[in-house]
């Protein structure tokens, strides 16, 4: 084996490149300007450190993945680089100046960056795709954050059984652009807030698409008050029943005396599947009292053997019961309910790939705003991915519908380039060994150049 010799070099050799997407996608609105104007610290003289700083370089440390507040000084030997790259006016904030600047801003602008991320979708001409059947899914869920062995406020033990946070989250259409989240206390049930909670994510969706809302939620959100406020606002919902002390007698009885739909996938396992109506009562806005009749889907299995045959002393009986207001089959809303548990993977890549499963601050507030910042971070990175999807080298072996976040900041955000300047422009030098540079240039011309 040959011996490497290893020397330090004065050439600006970048290791994240790719924040040159990042910042042509933030530069596209005045957010920033109306976050400078913003006095989030009245007791305190002007900063020199604009607000609109302090959110870059945190949106920046977010898609590289890197969001404790301790990662500001990977910054640090080439700053000039980062502030080009993503805007930054004055200078890269300290650690400490990070830190503090977040727990004075706290939660007190989380309306306008709910907004931003919609101007930031529209104004890069996102639009959530539709299922074919022409509903924009909207699948709503909670995902709890482990936090142990921490003594940040509002952590409490969760339903998973781990101390930690509770958070809940919608995410649109196929692609699975983040649109809403709000966090919460590990101990706080599902349901609580949940009323409030689902008339803004409604109304941010309807600013981002014209077509029809199809909103999955599990049992935790059965409530009459939730299918109200869906009926109320013309969306359409597929919500997990659930059975609390109804028994799972009476629902086998039924399938037994009335289901039409009876089917036999394997010997000792029959599967029931039908619909029945039930009525729900609910209040408007108005205080108005209403009752309605919905549907609800049943799949009941009965298994009087096992999967390998060996039979059971007594019959197991499953049974599974779905809210909706769709005019589907008994199947396709059961199908359709199944592939809500496809936003697992969206949890999977805020918690795992962006690494915000442990947040990084004791308070609370501080917290709010992490998570705030993340719904832009999230959905730039999802861009990025969509965007590349198909383009050049390297081309997937198998259908690829969406690119995870972990390969989009490996890949294109964590891109060594050599930097240079000519002609009072900056150069980023890619290296011809990557194969991703051709997409990192199709997909910054596609961002930097792109009017809505």
């Amino acid at each position: 084996m040959k011996e490497f010799r290893i020397e330090f070099t004065n050439e600006r050799i970048i290791p994240s490149g790719g924040l040159a997407v990042v910042g042509a996608i933030l530069g596209k609105s005045d957010f920033v300007k109306r976050l400078n104007r913003m006095d989030v610290t009245p007791n305190r003289s002007q900063h020199q450190i604009k607000n609109g700083d302090i959110l870059l370089t945190y949106t920046g440390m977010q898609c590289m993945g890197k969001p404790q507040f301790d990662s500001v000084h990977e910054m640090d030997d080439d700053p000039e680089f980062y502030k080009a790259a993503l805007g930054i006016t004055y200078k890269i904030p300290s650690e400490e100046t990070l830190r503090q600047r977040m727990d004075d801003i706290g939660s007190s602008i989380r309306q306008q960056i709910l907004q931003e991320n919609v101007e930031m979708l529209r104004a890069n001409g996102i639009h959530p795709s539709p299922s074919k059947e022409g509903y924009v899914h909207v699948d709503t869920d909670v995902s709890p954050f482990d936090n142990s062995k921490t003594k940040k406020e509002g952590v409490s033990r969760t339903y998973k059984g781990c101390d930690g946070f509770a958070p809940i989250f919608s995410y649109m259409g196929r692609e699975g652009y983040l649109v809403n989240e709000q966090l919460r206390e590990g101990s706080q049930h599902c349901q609580s807030g949940t009323p409030d909670y689902l008339k803004e994510t409604i109304a941010l969706c309807k600013q981002i698409t014209s077509e029809k809302l199809l909103f999955r939620l599990d049992s935790g959100n059965d409530a009459a008050e939730n299918m109200g406020i869906f009926l109320e606002e013309g969306c359409f919902f597929n919500i997990k029943h659930n059975l609390r002390r109804e028994g799972k007698d009476n629902w086998y009885k039924l399938a037994k005396e009335h289901c039409q739909n009876i089917q036999n996938p394997r010997d000792g396992k029959t599967v029931y599947i039908g619909s029945d109506w039930r009525n729900v009562s609910y209040k408007t806005a108005d205080g108005t009292e209403k009752a309605v009749t919905l549907r609800i889907v049943y799949e009941i299995i009965e298994r009087t053997t096992d999967k390998y045959g060996q039979f059971l002393l007594e019959t197991d009986v499953e049974v599974n019961t779905y809210w909706t207001n769709l005019d589907f089959t008994d199947e396709e809303v059961i199908d359709n309910y199944h592939a809500h548990g496809e936003c697992e993977q969206y949890h999977s890549e805020l918690k795992t790939d962006m690494d915000l499963e442990r947040l990084p601050s004791g308070k609370f507030e501080t917290n709010e705003l992490v998570l705030e910042i993340a719904i832009l971070s999230y959905n730039i990175l999802r861009m990025i991915g969509q965007e590349a999807l198909g383009k050049r080298n390297p081309r997937p072996k198998h259908a690829v519908k969406r690119r995870r976040h972990r390969t989009v900041i490996n890949n294109l955000i964590n891109m060594a380039c050599h930097v240079t300047e000519h002609a009072r422009q900056i150069v980023l030098g890619l290296g011809r060994s990557n194969v991703w540079r051709d997409i990192l240039q199709y997909v910054y011309n596609s961002f930097a150049y792109f009017t809505a």
